[in-house]
């Protein structure tokens, strides 16, 4: 029981290390020396858009999707750091059938 409590709070202490930050560019022109979220950046927020969901019930800084991006690249990563998240189209094929 000990062990499973503390893999617990181990998992909760990284995964809010992981959550995004506040976008203080958000409704403001993005400089010239600013380069725009790309496919990575757009992967990672992907994959952590749960948890940034989450954490922007509370604190109205942090927004799930990056606003200064790069269009489709941006939203090509996303989609597909979510979908992994998720169990991506291979979630519905390794679920066993019952047998009625």
């Amino acid at each position: 029981m000990i062990k499973l409590l503390f893999v617990v709070l181990i998992c909760v202490i990284v995964f809010s290390g992981c959550a995004a930050g506040p976008n203080p560019l958000k409704g403001e022109p993005m400089d010239s020396a600013d380069k725009p979220a790309g496919f990575w950046r757009g992967l990672w927020h992907g994959i952590i858009a749960v948890i940034a969901f989450i954490v922007s019930w509370f604190k109205s800084s942090v927004s799930v999707y990056e606003v200064h991006n790069n269009g489709f690249w941006y939203n090509l990563g996303f989609l597909i750091g979510i979908s992994g998240i998720f169990g991506g189209g291979a979630g519905g094929l390794c679920r066993k059938r019952r047998k009625n």
